[in-house]
């Protein structure tokens, strides 16, 4: 198989492409570059291409651009995952699947029973860390197009902001009646609404309906919030995106 690497150079036939810092100790040390090897090069917009390594040392890594590769592996779903922030290798492991899940986008939610609490710096260095996470994600799981990720930010802030974008919304409640695989197919893209550890507020449920939000559950159990996340976006790709048992995704609901 041949190895992927995220790089963040323009990309086009025959063009060279320099790897310094972190992205050449990756590619040397962890993915053993030698001269003559074969890599697939991505950089979030342009797709995928092949390219030859032409050198690998101390003062870098070199690769030649060779041609565009066809690749199939973005969701035709077009989900957007609005996770209240979990304590450290939880959330890690939200953005991981659900960037291997095919989540076009990210939202970091504080809510009023989140155990986590960032200032500004502590924020964007957190967002830093979970954007590299989602970018060594799609290394792996052949992605060209990272997910967005967005700043952490505030429940209430952001319904403010968000609730009149056309997206069929969901929220996880372990009480609500219907369940996600009872829900109807999405008209567009999907807004999904993870709760953190201590879950949501009666509040903050009520805000969301007024948002448009329909509450779901995953079934009789309660489940941690990085298992539901990962579990209802298995779900939601099986039943509407590229996950169909007939591998065509579902029509949407007028």
């Amino acid at each position: 198989m041949v190895k992927r690497l995220f790089v963040s150079a323009e990309l086009s036939n025959g063009a060279t492409i320099e790897l310094h810092g972190e992205r050449a100790h990756y590619a040397g040390r962890v993915l053993r570059a030698r001269a003559g090897d074969e890599f697939c090069v991505f950089n979030g917009t342009d797709g995928e291409w092949s390219a030859t390594v032409t050198r690998s040392g101390r003062s870098g890594v070199e690769l030649q651009v060779g041609a565009r590769r066809e690749a199939a592996a973005e969701s035709p779903l077009g989900i957007q995952l609005v996770q209240g922030v979990a304590r450290g290798d939880r959330m890690d492991l939200v953005v991981q699947k659900a960037t291997e899940l095919g989540v076009t986008r990210i939202t970091p939610l504080f809510t009023e029973f989140g155990v986590v609490k960032l200032d500004e710096r502590r924020a964007q260095k957190r967002l830093e860390h979970w954007r590299h996470i989602a970018m060594s994600a799609c290394e792996q799981c052949g992605r060209t197009r990272p997910p967005r990720i967005d700043g952490p930010l505030d429940l209430n802030a952001w319904l403010g902001v968000e609730h009149a974008s056309p997206q069929t919304r969901l929220i996880l409640r372990p009480d609500a009646v219907a369940t996600l695989g009872a829900a109807l197919a999405p008209q567009s893209d999907l807004c999904l609404l993870v709760g953190p550890e201590g879950g949501f507020s009666d509040r903050e449920y009520e805000d969301a309906a007024v948002a448009g939000f329909r509450a779901v559950s995953l079934g009789p159990r309660i489940l941690r919030t990085e298992t539901a996340a990962i579990a209802a976006l298995a779900v939601a790709q099986f039943l509407w995106g590229d996950l169909r048992a007939d591998g065509e995704p579902a029509a949407a609901t007028p």
